[in-house]
């Protein structure tokens, strides 16, 4: 199983952006997704996720209202769709795809499979 993490780039303060992840050698469809990003200099931080049974979403404070994880039409698809993007946005996006109980859904210890990461930079 691979995560591919792809759909970043440079922008500006206030722009939109969507970053993408495909599986290979599985689909979506048993498992809870996950987004994570790490700034240089700090720890990993949880930014969204979707709860495998119950399907809902949970978002880190700092991206509530301006983020928002879906699957894609294929199964193999996830998406983050970010609005409103801020400097402090900058890091570099990881999804994950895992079986994470609810209590644990912010933990990136409890998902199983990784993207390599794609760069968000944004610009003030």
């Amino acid at each position: 199983v691979q995560l591919q993490a792809s759909g970043g780039g440079l922008v500006q303060t206030g722009d939109s952006l969507r970053v993408s992840c495909v599986a290979s050698g599985t689909t979506f469809n048993s498992y809870g997704l996950g987004w994570f990003r790490q700034a240089p200099g700090k720890e990993r931080e949880f930014v969204a996720a979707e709860h495998l049974s119950s399907k809902r979403k949970y978002y880190g404070d700092s991206v509530k209202g301006r983020f928002t994880i879906s699957r894609g039409v294929n199964e193999n698809e996830m998406y983050l769709q970010m609005f409103s993007l801020k400097p402090d946005d900058t890091a570099i996006y990881y999804c994950a795809a895992g079986r994470p109980i609810l209590s644990g859904i912010t933990n990136p210890q409890l998902y199983t499979y990784w993207g390599q990461g794609t760069q968000v930079t944004v610009s003030s």
